[in-house]
């Protein structure tokens, strides 16, 4: 990558300061570090950036604009959201670096992640992009009006695939099932997803048309747990028979049982 203009000529990469100390502001920190960056923080909010060519926001969505209105004016400003444009960096030129990976602290490891960047100039997307590689990220491209679908794709993949293992934890635990039990099962649906795509990976009741068995099932959830989880087993029963009818025929009492 090359040197922000700001920046000393022996430099290979922008001097960096992080502000939030956060998970994300942590690893970030500690991971530019160990790739020779020089960086500084993390730093609290209203860390004006002095002596930085590159200042990274690593706080919440909703306080990137008063972050970066903290920032003195000259160096590069970025924030590390999924789903904020570059708008909330203005009147700063700018660039957005958002690791596609679940950050749980300081150790967390980034290299092999895709990494998604955007820049309001070409010299910020260069950076953007520079930095991701550096650290060992794959940068993916991201313009502003498909953030907030980046992002949704992304939670909805992390995020509310915990929130399905929660509930299969909590039916199993109702049948003395360990549920380290279902990690393997797990897995297998992950690999066979990346592998295969969803609709040629999906197996179990839905895609064989077994409707007799999933109305067991929703049985024992009914009496199991509660009205809420009732609503989630049938959507996602709903969602499955969809996906699998994308790909095969489904009974239509299949789909009726949700």
């Amino acid at each position: 990558m090359d040197p922000c203009p700001s920046a000393s000529p022996d430099a290979p990469y922008p001097r960096c300061s992080v502000v939030g100390r956060g998970r994300l502001g942590s690893a970030l920190t500690r991971r530019l570090t160990e790739v020779g960056i020089a960086v500084t923080g993390p730093h609290g909010r209203g860390h004006d950036g002095t002596g930085s060519d590159v200042v990274l926001l690593c706080v919440p969505d909703d306080a990137i604009t008063a972050a970066a209105a903290a920032v003195a004016p000259g160096p590069l400003v970025a924030h590390v959201s999924g789903a904020t444009t570059l708008a909330a960096l203005a009147p700063h030129e700018g660039f957005s670096l958002h690791p596609l990976m679940t950050v749980t602290g300081a150790e967390t490891v980034l290299a092999g992640a895709p990494c998604a960047v955007a820049g309001d100039s070409p010299r910020a997307l260069a950076v953007a992009e520079g930095l991701a590689a550096a650290l060992g990220m794959r940068a993916v491209r991201i313009a502003d009006e498909d953030r907030a679908a980046y992002h949704a794709a992304a939670s909805v993949a992390a995020n509310y695939l915990l929130g399905v293992e929660d509930l299969a934890t909590r039916l199993a635990a109702t049948a003395g099932l360990d549920p380290a039990a279902l990690a393997p099962l797990v897995r297998a649906a992950v690999d066979g997803w990346q592998e295969r795509g969803a609709a040629a990976a999906l197996t179990g009741p839905v895609a064989r048309g077994d409707a007799g068995t999933v109305a067991r099932q929703r049985a024992a959830v009914a009496e199991r747990l509660s009205a809420d989880d009732l609503s989630l087993f049938d959507a996602l029963t709903a969602a499955t028979a969809r996906l699998a009818a994308s790909g095969t025929t489904v009974p239509a009492a299949l789909g009726a049982t949700a």
